[in-house]
């Protein structure tokens, strides 16, 4: 299996990688919905909306500050290296869409990196909308932006939709695929498991990386049930 997935990855010529949160989760980082997704008691889905954000901003920001403190002591594993020392036959960088917020394949060395849930690194204005980069951790109050107004931490939260021009990019490179790697993820968050979907329908070749078995497996050519770090730099032969 291995020899085909090289070679047909090898003859690809619109290559993509697509990343969730087991990728990110080799490094030591706990996974958003996994068993060690909750901080103080409360999930996810209780402190990543507008509304929680609206009732107590402060409750909101020590926990994002405690995820950014976890980031920035851990390193990008073997996969994230392996993807942004891969290179197409032609020379080419190939592109990553991630559900990451974290900010690793960049920190690997990828610079084509589509972040459809946004960036844990990347402040927003409530008020006026100017994003800032921000890697400051240990924050003891709500940061604020220059017009007076809240920053929160520009990632989509439930109930928010997807930013429309990384969207719309990743569209295009789903429908343009031709071989797609899927590293880590479970295939239920709508609308990123679409684009498997997408690239499926455009006959691309799926190789689908998960220790645990999943939707996407029904999508996929092959699937490689094992941790990311070792397989894909095997596969990728960096």
């Amino acid at each position: 299996m291995k020899a085909r997935v090289i070679k047909r990855l090898r003859s690809a010529s619109s290559p993509l990688f697509m990343t969730g949160a087991g990728i990110s989760a080799e490094s030591g980082l706990p996974t958003f919905r996994g068993k060690d997704g909750l901080w103080r008691g409360a999930s996810p889905e209780e402190l990543a909306t507008p509304q929680a954000f609206g009732r107590d901003p402060l409750r909101v920001w020590q926990w994002y500050d405690w995820r950014r403190g976890l980031i920035s002591r851990v390193s990008p594993t073997a996969a994230h290296m392996a993807m942004a020392g891969f290179r197409t036959r032609a020379g080419r960088e190939v592109p990553v869409i991630t559900q990451n917020v974290d900010g690793l394949h960049q920190s690997a060395g990828s610079s084509h990196v589509l972040e459809l849930h946004g960036s844990i690194w990347r402040l927003r204005c409530v008020r006026c909308g100017v994003e800032v980069q921000d890697r400051v951790t240990g924050l003891s109050e709500v940061p604020l932006c220059e017009c007076g107004g809240l920053l929160r931490p520009a990632v989509v939260w439930f109930g928010e939709l997807l930013p429309e021009d990384v969207f719309s990019e990743a569209l295009e490179l789903a429908r343009g695929s031709d071989f797609v790697m899927v590293v880590g993820t479970s295939g239920v968050v709508q609308p990123a498991a679409s684009l498997v979907n997408i690239a499926r329908e455009g006959n691309a070749f799926i190789v689908e990386v998960n220790p645990e078995e999943t939707c996407l497996g029904r999508l996929a050519d092959i699937s490689f049930h094992e941790a990311a770090g070792d397989i894909v730099a095997e596969l990728l032969q960096v």
